[in-house]
């Protein structure tokens, strides 16, 4: 039997080198467009970071649709037997307050001032204003409300009471004087008067029988009424918005009593499309000793709150400029910018249209001494 010898074939390693060579040119290419890539978004990045806008009408126009005007209202609230309820005595009135605030994202995010999201922790004196109010609401509350009202009346019931409320509050020793719940009562019907040619009546045993048949007061007791400040509801309204205002929440304040910063949020968690820039935070100043004193700051912001926002074709926000006056001291830079009540939380940029701080406070008596923020302290929010 021959047996026939098998030659190489040719066509088949051909094949393979092919396919060889294919797998290291893909290999080769697939390299090349990932470095490519790499020092491509790094490049572009970098020059993103470098644009400088240059003049404050740039700035006003690229930023203006993200400056919000905040309205906070607040109010005193009771808590009795787990029963809660707004308090609207005259001690106790409701407080409106305006703000600045600016998105720095698409869901919805704005910074702006702690004591614009907690105005009753703005300063060691609102505290213990608010500490005092509360103490002596308590007291009264406790001088006037006894436990025989339900609690579906709590409210009407201290409404109605107010008038003889004290601070001059004694556990179990009421005022006494307030009017009932119900309308019905019940008048004692006197003492009989008595004749001379009649036997004498015991008075010392007459005086015993009338304070044992009047009724003693039950009170609620003082510990078992919480009084405190919450918020009633926090909206913004738009540059350009026709007095429309958005429901907000409050996402975060800053833990730092030194930090005056806070996070607010559209309860929808969107910005708005007519925001077409938000103010970008990797585009902030972090380091605050290159702000040095002579170079220009530019806030945009609702000083005055409404009285200076409302206009004749809808709410406005508006521009001011200035120069830093005095070195960052860690937390906060000084800066000759013309601003007042309302414009704490609004964005203060350099001359370029970078952030360099956030505005919360001045010299009420002197314009031109305001301070901000330092924007390095936003990343710890």
């Amino acid at each position: 039997m021959k047996i026939r010898k098998i030659q190489p074939n040719g066509d088949l390693t051909s094949t393979n080198n092919n396919k060889r060579k294919r797998y290291k040119i893909a290999a080769i290419a697939i390299i090349v467009l990932s470095t490519a890539s790499f020092f491509g978004y790094q490049y572009f990045k970098t020059e993103s970071k470098t644009i400088c806008l240059g003049t404050d009408t740039k700035i006003y126009d690229a930023y203006k649709d993200a400056v919000v005007l905040i309205k906070h209202r607040y109010g005193y609230f009771a808590k009795i037997n787990g029963k809660e309820f707004q308090l609207n005595v005259e001690d106790a009135k409701e407080e409106t307050i305006y703000g600045t605030g600016f998105f720095i994202d698409t869901n919805g995010n704005m910074v702006t001032n702690k004591h614009v999201l907690q105005p009753w922790n703005s300063s060691d004196e609102e505290s213990e204003k608010v500490n005092t109010t509360t103490r002596n609401l308590r007291m009264k509350i406790a001088s006037i409300l006894t436990k025989d009202v339900p609690e579906n009346e709590y409210e009407s019931f201290i409404d109605r009471n107010w008038s003889h409320a004290s601070v001059s509050y004694d556990e179990g020793d009421g005022e006494g004087d307030y009017e009932e719940t119900s309308e019905e009562t019940s008048e004692p019907a006197g003492e009989e008067f008595v004749s001379s040619n009649e036997t004498t009546t015991d008075t010392s045993a007459v005086s015993t029988d009338i304070a044992a048949s009047i009724p003693v007061k039950d009170y609620v007791a003082i510990d078992d009424i919480e009084v405190y400040v919450k918020t009633l509801d926090i909206e913004v309204a738009l540059h350009d918005s026709n007095d429309t205002w958005i429901n907000c929440e409050i996402n975060k304040v800053s833990e730092d009593n030194n930090i005056d910063l806070g996070i607010l949020q559209l309860v929808d968690h969107k910005t708005p499309g007519s925001v077409t820039n938000v103010i970008n935070l990797d585009n902030a100043i972090d380091d605050d000793k290159s702000l040095a004193p002579g170079q220009k700051a530019i806030m945009v912001g609702y000083p005055m709150g409404m009285d200076l926002a409302q206009t004749n074709s809808g709410i406005k926000v508006q521009l001011y400029n200035g120069q830093i006056s005095k070195e960052s001291d860690g937390n906060k830079i000084q800066y000759s910018i013309t601003s007042t009540h309302g414009a704490s939380g609004a964005p203060v940029f350099n001359e370029c249209g970078q952030l360099i701080a956030v505005n919360f406070s001045g010299v009420d008596q002197v314009q031109g001494i305001n301070f901000g923020i330092v924007a390095k302290h936003l990343h710890a929010l």
